[in-house]
């Protein structure tokens, strides 16, 4: 199986690389594994976000999220990549990752 190509939407990958390093380092190995087919070691699906959105948690010097989107044949989407504070993920970080899905569902 091909390897999937990996796309930034909007700020997530600026966001991801303000991570501090150890975290980061963690981030590419978990999406490493989805481009290869496989599943990250922690995650939940976010079908508050829409079908096929996942979230990837980790749990280095804090609380971590990336989400992303796998269901195209050949590509996946990184929404969204913040620092979780609070217990729920914010009302603003949920609402994002939706309007990035939605600009993926238009092409690019």
């Amino acid at each position: 199986m091909p390897m999937k190509l990996l796309k930034f939407v909007g700020s997530s990958l600026n966001d991801l690389r303000s991570f501090p390093d150890e975290v980061r380092r963690e981030a590419g190995f978990q999406l490493d594994a989805v481009q290869r087919g496989g599943m990250p070691f922690d995650f939940k699906p976010m079908l508050n976000i829409g079908a096929g959105a996942y979230e990837i948690r980790l749990h280095i010097k804090g609380e971590w999220r990336i989400i992303y989107v796998a269901k195209m044949a050949d590509v996946i989407y990184v929404l969204h990549a913040f620092q979780k504070k609070t217990q729920k993920t914010r009302r603003e970080d949920i609402e994002l990752a939706i309007r990035r899905f939605r600009q993926i569902g238009e092409g690019d």
